[in-house]
């Protein structure tokens, strides 16, 4: 077959854009974006990891989410969502439940 017959066999629509797709780091601010109080999700690296691991059994470990969540760009968004919800179950902002009590606690 000659390169240009596989130049054809591609098409046009090949290309999916990343952004489309929700793919964490690759977002564009949308105007409006402020409305939405959870865009931060978006880039939350939590949504492509196992989400039990961000709530553990009582007494199971933490440690596989914290570790994800110390190098996550939208940690503090996370947090600060999890403090204004009282999110009462699960790991948000690398923070346990108890860990945000004594925040909040320290904070009020």
């Amino acid at each position: 077959m000659t390169a240009s017959h596989y130049r054809s066999a591609v098409p046009d629509n090949w290309f999916v854009d990343p952004v489309q797709l929700g793919v964490p780091g690759v977002r564009r601010p949308v105007d409006g974006e402020d409305d939405n109080p959870l865009s931060w999700q978006t880039d939350a690296l939590c949504s492509q990891t196992d989400p039990e691991a961000f709530f553990p059994e009582k007494g199971g470990s933490t440690r596989d989410a914290k570790r994800v969540c110390g190098s996550c760009d939208v940690r503090g968004e996370c947090l600060e969502y999890a403090l204004q919800n009282d999110e009462r179950f699960g790991i948000w902002g690398g923070l346990s439940e108890r860990e945000r009590r004594k925040l909040k606690r320290r904070a009020g």
